[in-house]
């Protein structure tokens, strides 16, 4: 039996750039000579994605559609894509075209050599503004200083997974994803493969700053206790300044008298104290709010319509 391989796309809003992604995407996996399929993942889109999708399969027998309930999110959607891949390799690629679908073929030679995780690793991020470029480059460096896991820098989501890595995500079972911290969590060989990356092929991106903001707090809390240590010794040191300012005033005031004065001096004591312990707060609270949505135990996504590809069904039927 030939090597079967799943392609996993995450979808949000993205019709104007899925046909001629579809196109290329197709192409390239047509040339590798394996089996594949194709499994997009709707996730919520409003602008008629899935109706694309829908009709590929028609005609397609390698396009698989899963349609969730609602929009979960990108990382939701790919453990959807994940979990309804069954291929002996799993590619996951974004539908802007700005990861290129011909590194495909390269990704799957690695894996043959033995690497259970082929990635992507960005030379260069073209049609994208300095900011995002540099905050990005500065947020891997942070988080890995943070983190007890390595996380390769300058990587997305664009990669391959061997099945057995592909299992091994599928048994986390955490409500608050960071993909990109779970692919390096579960270990086995890696192996990146630098490319250029593309401009998106049309449309807009769905990641604003804000969200981007939120996206890095989620890597942070998911994947590092140090924010926690942080505001524990934030609290040590300033109690200890404090203790010793306050001594001194005793001491001064003993010695010397008090004229009433100093009143610039104790409000900015106070703002500072009062800053520190509500920074503290906002980080054990986000720590808080993680743990209480992990007990609820929530299931992570709802399927309204999964279109299995025929292939993959072929692919599962018993040999003769």
């Amino acid at each position: 039996m030939s090597e079967f391989v799943s392609v996993v796309v995450p979808v949000y809003n993205e019709s104007s750039v899925l046909p001629a992604f579809h196109t290329e995407l197709s192409d390239v996996m047509r040339s590798t000579g394996c089996r594949f399929e194709i499994v997009y993942v709707d996730d919520g889109s409003t602008d008629g994605s899935a109706s694309l999708v829908q009709a590929w399969a028609s005609t397609d027998t390698s396009v698989a559609l899963v349609e969730l309930s609602r929009n979960f999110g990108k990382e939701i959607a790919l453990s959807a894509g994940l979990d309804h891949a069954s291929g002996d390799a799993v590619v996951v690629i974004d539908a802007d075209l700005q990861d290129p679908p011909s590194l495909i073929p390269e990704f799957l030679s690695h894996w043959r050599e033995g690497y259970d995780v082929v990635y992507g690793k960005r030379s260069s991020r073209e049609g994208e503004a300095w900011f995002k470029i540099v905050s990005a480059r500065w947020f891997y460096r942070v988080m890995n200083r943070l983190s007890d896991v390595e996380i390769p820098e300058d990587v997305g989501d664009f990669r391959l997974l061997s099945r057995r890595a592909a299992d091994a995500l599928a048994t986390l079972g955490e409500r608050h994803r960071y993909m990109k911290g779970l692919y390096a969590w579960i270990g086995f060989p890696q192996k990146a493969v630098s490319y250029d990356r593309q401009p998106r092929g049309a449309g807009d991106t769905k990641w604003n700053y804000w969200r981007l903001w939120n996206f890095a707090l989620e890597g942070i809390t998911s994947f590092s206790d140090v924010p926690l240590k942080i505001a524990t010794y934030m609290g040590v040191v300033t109690s200890l300044l404090a203790f010793l300012y306050g001594i001194y005033v005793v001491f001064k005031t003993l010695i010397f008298g008090d004229p009433v004065a100093g009143y610039p001096s104790l409000m900015v004591v106070i703002l500072f104290l009062g800053g520190v312990q509500l920074i503290c707060i906002g980080i054990i609270g986000e720590y808080l709010a993680r743990t209480y949505s992990e007990s609820k135990q929530r299931t992570l996504y709802f399927v309204k319509g999964y279109h299995p590809a025929a292939e993959a069904a072929d692919c599962a039927a018993p040999a003769e």
